[in-house]
C-alpha cells in the first residue's frame, strides 16, 4: 500500500487552506447554503488527507459528495451566466461573481477527483503502476495549487479584489 508523497500532502494542505478561506467568506452571498458546505467539505477532505490521520473510506464518501455538489454548482453557475448573459462561458474576468464561482466549483471538483484517485492508488496492489499514478496525482495536485493560488494572486493583488456590482 502506497503512502501519499510529500508533494501531494503539501498540496493538499495548501488547497485546504484556500478552501477554508473560501468557505469563510461565503456568508455574505445570497446562496451561501450551497457554497459554504462545498468549500468546507473540500477543506476537510484536503486537510485530513494532507495530514493522513484517518482511514480513507469515510473521507472518500465526503469527497464524492463534495465532487457531485461541485458539479451541480458548476452547472448552476453556467446556466445562470448563460441565461443572464453576464460574462460568457470562457470568460476569465474575475471581477464577475459567476466567473469566480465557476472557478471555485471547478477547483473543488478537480481537487476531489485527485483526492479520490490518490485514495484508489493507495488501495492498489500493483506496484509498478502505483508509482506512476502516484506521481501523476501529485503533479496534478501541484498544478491545481499553482493555478488556484495564481488566480487568487491575480484577483487580490493585481485587480485589488474589485468586483462588479
Amino acid at each position: 500500500m502506497a503512502t501519499p508523497t510529500k508533494l501531494f500532502s503539501l498540496c493538499s494542505l495548501l488547497m485546504a487552506s484556500l478552501f477554508a478561506l473560501s468557505s469563510s467568506v461565503q456568508f455574505d452571498d445570497p446562496d451561501w447554503y450551497f457554497w459554504f458546505p462545498l468549500y468546507a467539505a473540500a477543506c476537510g477532505v484536503n486537510l485530513i488527507n494532507g495530514i493522513g490521520v484517518l482511514p480513507s473510506k469515510p473521507i472518500n464518501k465526503i469527497a464524492k459528495v463534495a465532487q457531485w455538489l461541485g458539479v451541480f454548482l458548476f452547472f448552476k453557475v453556467v446556466v445562470e451566466d448563460s441565461v443572464n448573459g453576464i460574462a460568457g462561458f470562457w470568460s476569465l474576468d474575475l471581477k464577475e461573481r459567476v466567473v469566480r464561482e465557476k472557478f471555485g466549483s471547478g477547483f473543488v471538483v478537480n481537487s476531489m477527483y485527485l483526492q479520490l484517485k490518490a485514495a484508489s492508488v493507495q488501495n492498489s496492489h500493483v506496484k509498478r503502476k502505483e508509482k506512476k499514478r502516484t506521481k501523476y496525482v501529485a503533479c496534478g495536485m501541484a498544478i491545481l495549487v499553482v493555478v488556484s493560488y495564481g488566480m487568487s494572486f491575480v484577483f487580490f493583488v493585481l485587480q485589488k479584489g474589485e468586483v462588479k456590482s
